[in-house]
């Protein structure tokens, strides 16, 4: 079983029901808070988001839990085609997968960009400030400490991606 994490977000539509239907299609799983968040490297004119991170225990492959990923985005309304970083009615990414580093065309976890994101760092430590990322030498909560980012201070919307 390998600990992994999935980040959430939305920013179109109805952006808490939409996290909430992308957990209840995920394997079981723990959730941090739910935050919401200023765009980041969105079109202007780009609505908030809310964000949150689940914490999986997962028995088959990475590959297999992103094929899961992408079709609860596809299910729930997301279309395939799409330009970088437009708003989105759902968005899963898989961030860690235990202790794998992979780096494909169609997957790459840790997600390249992880460490760089308030939106992402600060769910992840609500679930695992102690996890050091394959290929880091600090902690969540050090990264998340030390980051040096734009972004605005999260505000926390709700406590669980389940909870309305």
């Amino acid at each position: 079983m390998a600990l992994c994490h999935i980040a959430l977000g939305s920013n179109l539509g109805e952006r808490a029901a939409n996290l909430q239907a992308a957990c209840a299609l995920l394997p079981p799983h723990r959730s941090s808070a739910v935050y919401e968040t200023d765009p980041v490297d969105c079109p202007p004119d780009s609505l908030p988001f809310l964000n949150a991170v689940v914490a999986v225990e997962w028995a088959g492959t990475a590959q297999e839990l992103h094929k899961i990923t992408k079709g609860i985005e596809a299910k729930l309304g997301r279309p395939t085609n799409r330009s970088r970083n437009a708003p989105r009615l759902i968005d899963l990414d898989l961030l860690t997968f235990g202790p794998e580093i992979i780096a494909t065309t169609e997957l790459q976890i840790p997600h390249p960009r992880l460490h760089q994101r308030r939106f992402v760092l600060q769910p992840l430590a609500d679930l695992s400030p102690d996890l050091i990322l394959p290929g880091f030498t600090h902690n969540i909560a050090s990264l998340l400490a030390h980051l040096d980012s734009p972004e605005p201070p999260l505000r926390q919307f709700s406590s669980s991606c389940l909870l309305p």
